[in-house]
């Protein structure tokens, strides 16, 4: 049985949770999250916990016991703290502005790339080089910082570029001169 699966869920005050077979809905300060767990697993609401047990001993039923118990965790997580990802604009003259809810950068091209964000997800920017994207999904939170980060990817000789916070650029020497 899988270490993580086993683990129950605690409920923090204020987020409520809906079980209707395999669909669950968490509801907290932050948004509301709903999702529908693949078949095999059995959820159950047990006082402020939840615990998420394999519906029989199948391998198949075994392997998405710990998926669905961190699905599940990641939304209560979510509702009631948020997700952030932070990215780093590196290079002379790249800098981000948000204009409305839009996000506009400014990553070397001869135009300036506009990206507007899906339900439930901010951006916010600190310093012209920070870009803050959050929200309570945190599978949404990741594609869309993946999408701003893909605007102009860091590369390996200046490590310019748009990079996670802390992320580490593999840097290679350039061409040396002839002697």
């Amino acid at each position: 049985m899988s270490r993580i699966g086993k683990a129950p869920i605690p409920l923090p005050d204020k987020v409520s949770v809906s079980l209707n077979g395999l669909a669950v809905t968490v509801k907290g300060p932050k948004g509301e999250l709903s999702r529908t767990l693949p078949e095999g697993v059995a959820i159950n609401q047990a006082g402020d916990t939840i615990v998420v047990s394999p519906a029989n001993e199948s391998r198949r039923a075994r392997e998405r016991h710990g998926l669905c118990r961190t699905l599940v965790a990641n939304m209560v997580e979510g509702v009631s703290q948020g997700y952030t990802r932070k990215l780093e604009i590196v290079g002379v003259g790249y800098r981000a502005a948000v204009q409305g809810r839009k996000l506009v950068v400014s990553a070397g091209y001869s135009h300036q790339v506009e990206m507007n964000p899906p339900e439930g997800i901010s951006f916010a920017v600190e310093g012209n080089t920070t870009v803050l994207v959050s929200g309570a999904d945190k599978e949404l939170v990741g594609n869309e910082a993946a999408k701003v980060r893909a605007i102009r990817p860091p590369e390996p000789y200046k490590g310019k570029g748009i990079k996670y916070e802390g992320e580490r650029i593999l840097r290679k020497a350039g061409k040396t001169g002839k002697k």
